[in-house]
């Protein structure tokens, strides 16, 4: 029913028959019984201690005196397969960034600040050592416990540009690092299979651009800068330019895959062929076993480009014959840039994901406090999200924290930890939804019940701060850090800060974090029209409680004002009331002020829903 209302796209409606076929129908019957998430503990802080020991037998046994373990797979994908989750089963820490270093005497877990409060939780602390990261560097580290030694580490977990930097940090020490085999893999016994989901064509009507024609503007590409050939590692990339989805990783739609791209627009595509079997046969793409892989790398000649940054440092070893210029994966830049089409689809999404999140927010407001879990909140959510009738999947593990579980940055709610919400409450609730047509992320904080001088003041902060981003208009050539602290301000005049950057990079039907384009101290990559970026500053107070307001924006070309000057700006995509309870209307500018009224009010004239839900819409977006 509301898909009715907000897929009315005669293009989206024809992609998703197209994607789907005969399976749509069954689809729609069968995905408002689905659950896309759990919520059992998947790790135990009891397993490290016995693993570690297995661990430091296998080192002996090598000749080493460390390991280094971080949470990444081959691809260097943000998100991995459960066989690839060596970090968790080792250590039992679950966060989607961090590595352990393990010595015969110590071993460190390195977190950064979104997980200084979930690794307390998760790993058994008499046996792994948290270590503040970036803060202190693995090499720093490594020089502070040992005087010599051999570190092994696995070169397809790695890239050349970590490696690097470690092997400058110990420039001039006595500890070495070795390129060895994995020895997670060599005692994890039980280790799951790697995953075998099936590739979807992503049609036309959905990407604005075919493959071929991608394929033969990044041929000229590199035919520009003089290389015969690229390595693409990177699975979203490889779906972005052949234009098909698939179902590899949970929460993301990509095919796990490698491919050489050649100047001449060729491809090796480096696929388990089950994944492809129903995929039509294109005569420029050459189908190769995975396997294969380090092989055809050997053979190659002339200059191969390989991005430092994102291709394992085993590709480089196996590069013997080529000469290798080391640059920027050629599709990251031009699938960042979304074209018409996937911002049209995009803001599509948004809209079909607002109206699920304005009738689960109404449906939130309506329960007495103490009488439903922050896994009911997940749960419920999920289901009005289903009832779209288009949900694929949620875009990554809705975070659901009431209270004290709000401050933790990346909360996953398990049956173990999970809370009732209570009156005074504030609830934290961080999710997204995969759609054929667009991929959205979207974080409300909302009161339970009558909130405190307190939370509503550090709320304001907070949202001052996202209001600032969203009203921004800077020169082009200008890069997220330059645009960071516009989101921090507020809050610094306090005191106030918070440890994670103001946002990420999305994709469309691809991955919710999406490089290289963010807003953080640290980047420096142009903003460019046409990329969907997070805004979503935050402030926790561990203990208490937690608050983070999230919209997605696109970055647009700015109006010309008349000085002639070429500038940026952003549109907001997420249409989904802010709770005017938690606003300090008195520190708001008028600016601020009337930036909110102006977003409510634009809210309800384009949702449209009835009965009560209405008449909390009504409420919800009335003028302050």
């Amino acid at each position: 029913m509301i898909a009715s209302v907000w897929v009315d796209d005669s293009a989206i409606v024809r992609a998703h028959t197209h994607v789907e076929g005969l399976r749509k129908n069954a689809f729609r019957c069968n995905v408002a019984n689905m659950s896309f998430q759990t919520y059992t503990k998947t790790t135990s802080p009891a397993d490290g201690p016995v693993r570690l020991k297995a661990l430091r037998a296998q080192m002996q046994q090598d000749g080493l005196d460390g390991f280094i373990i971080p949470r990444a797979d081959a691809h260097q994908g943000e998100y991995v397969a459960e066989c690839d989750n060596r970090l968790a089963w080792l250590t039992g820490f679950t966060g989607s960034a961090g590595f352990c270093i393990a010595l015969v005497e110590t071993a460190g877990v390195f977190i950064d600040g979104r997980y200084r409060l979930q690794v307390k939780e998760q790993v058994d602390t008499a046996h792994f050592a948290p270590v503040h990261w970036p803060e202190t560097k693995p090499a720093q580290w490594l020089k502070s416990q040992l005087k010599s030694g051999i570190i092994g580490f696995d070169p397809w977990l790695f890239t050349k540009g970590q490696i690097d930097e470690i092997e400058r940090g110990l420039d001039g020490s006595e500890i070495k690092l070795r390129a060895t085999e994995n020895l997670i893999d060599a005692i994890w016994e039980g280790q799951p299979a790697p995953p075998q989901g099936g590739a979807e064509a992503h049609p036309l009507e959905l990407s604005g651009e075919s493959s071929t024609e991608k394929r033969k503007r990044i041929a000229q590409l590199l035919k520009d800068t003089g290389h015969s050939a690229a390595v693409l590692t990177l699975p979203d990339s490889i779906c972005w330019l052949l234009n098909i989805r698939g179902s590899d990783i949970p929460r993301i739609p990509i095919v796990q895959c490698f491919a050489i791209f050649h100047d001449t627009g060729q491809t090796d595509l480096f696929i388990d062929r089950a994944k492809v079997a129903h995929m039509p046969a294109d005569p420029d793409i050459t189908e190769h076993d995975p396997g294969a892989f380090a092989e055809v790398l050997g053979r190659l000649t002339g200059t191969v480009r390989v991005d430092p940054q994102t291709a394992p440092l085993a590709v480089s070893h196996a590069l013997s014959s080529a000469d290798i210029a080391y640059a920027d994966d050629p599709c990251i830049l031009p699938k960042a840039c979304k074209n018409e089409t996937e911002i049209a689809g995009t803001r599509q999404a948004h809209m079909r994901d607002a109206q699920a999140m304005v009738r689960f927010l109404a449906w939130l407001d309506a329960q007495a406090p103490g009488s439903f879990t922050e896994i009911d909140v997940a749960t419920t959510l999920e289901g009005f999200r289903a009832q779209t009738n288009a949900l694929r999947d949620i875009s990554f593990e809705t975070i659901s924290g009431a209270g004290p579980n709000g401050a933790i940055v990346h909360y996953r709610v398990t049956e173990e930890t999970n809370r009732v919400v209570e009156d005074g409450d504030l609830m934290l609730v961080d999710s997204g939804g995969q759609y054929v047509d667009g991929t959205t992320d979207i974080t409300r904080t909302i009161a339970i019940g009558q909130p405190t001088d307190e939370q509503r003041k550090c709320f304001t902060l907070v949202l001052q701060g996202m209001i600032a981003v969203s009203l921004a208009r800077f020169p082009r050539g200008l890069a997220g850090r330059d645009l960071d602290a516009l989101a921090r301000a507020p809050l610094w005049r306090h005191g106030y800060d918070y440890d994670h950057g103001t946002g990420h990079g999305v994709g469309v039907y691809l991955s919710v974090h999406e490089g290289p384009q963010r807003i953080s101290r640290i980047s420096e990559v142009p903003l460019k029209a046409g990329m969907i970026l997070s805004n979503e500053p935050g402030y926790y107070r561990e203990g208490a409680f937690g608050i983070r307001i999230e919209n997605l924006i696109v970055v647009q070309p700015a109006p010309d004002l008349g000085d002639n000057r070429d500038h940026l700006s952003f549109e907001t995509l997420t249409w989904v009331p802010i709770d005017r309870r938690l606003i300090m209307t008195e520190l708001l500018s008028p600016e601020e002020r009337a930036w909110i009224d102006t977003y409510h009010a634009e809210i309800a004239r384009r949702l449209d829903v009835s009965g009560a839900e209405q008449d909390w819409l009504t409420a919800a977006t009335a003028p302050l």
